[in-house]
């Protein structure tokens, strides 16, 4: 098995380097298999939106269709899978990862009001920080 950066992903899904994307390809195609550390899929989802402009339901897609390729095993795929479905509902998504990834029983705390919003009208455990737990996205 391989590990693959963001910057072979980026051309596989843009399609935007003729001289690398045939690697790129290759690479995504490797026969014993390739690894995503969430890590990278964080960068990955900044990199099509900041940088490409691309809009939530193309990232989301994407992501989806890549993680679905049957060669690739994605890091933690189970929180991979919540922080997607809560990108799909709202949620930024490196906050549905934080959140997703976080083994805290007693929620996850932030500063981020839209953040603590959303999550707690899902139904997940985010907190304003400075405020009780009761009054998360208050």
């Amino acid at each position: 098995m391989i590990a693959l950066d963001t910057n072979v992903l980026v051309r596989c899904l843009t399609l935007d380097d003729a001289r690398q994307v045939p690697s790129a390809k290759a690479l995504l195609a490797h026969r014993h298999g390739v690894y995503v550390a969430k890590t990278v899929l964080l960068e990955l989802e900044w990199v099509l939106r900041a940088a490409y402009k691309l809009k939530r339901p193309t990232i989301h897609s994407a992501l989806i269709k890549l993680l679905g390729l049957p060669n690739l095993t994605a890091e933690s795929p189970g929180q991979v899978g919540q922080a997607l479905d809560g990108y799909s509902r709202g949620l930024d998504f490196a906050d549905a990862l934080h959140l997703f990834a976080s083994p805290a029983d007693e929620g996850l705390f932030t500063f981020d009001e839209q953040f603590a919003k959303v999550a707690t009208a899902a139904g997940h455990g985010v907190h304003l920080a400075g405020a009780s737990p009761g009054r998360a996205g208050r």
